[in-house]
């Protein structure tokens, strides 16, 4: 898995680093086929944002958060990540599934 975290108008310190990587690997945990994720923190007037983009096999996954804090930002960006990633295992898993059920029995 290759991790890259960029900051805009932030200095991205070791700190903030190893705690991105730290919320990140209990997220990325759901997956065997991560290829790469990539980290985007920024400053925008009072706001700070947080966005990755969680690259799988077969589809890119996007979120964003916005907060006063980076910290708590960074917080709901992987409680939102985590979301999508459980309901996008679930889905293909589901489509998995299914594609088994249906199929007729041979005789």
């Amino acid at each position: 898995m290759n991790l890259n975290i960029t900051g805009h108008h932030v200095e991205v310190t070791p700190a903030i680093r190893d705690y991105v990587s730290g919320k990140l690997d209990r997220v990325i945990r759901h997956f065997d086929n991560v290829t790469s994720v990539n980290v985007i923190l920024s400053v925008e007037k009072l706001d700070q944002k947080a966005e990755v983009t969680v690259h799988v096999r077969g589809k890119d996954i996007h979120v964003e958060s916005t907060d006063a804090d980076l910290y708590a930002a960074i917080d709901a960006m992987t409680d939102k990540l985590d979301r999508q990633v459980l309901k996008y295992k679930q889905k293909s898993n589901d489509h998995h599934h299914d594609s088994h059920k249906h199929q007729t029995p041979e005789a």
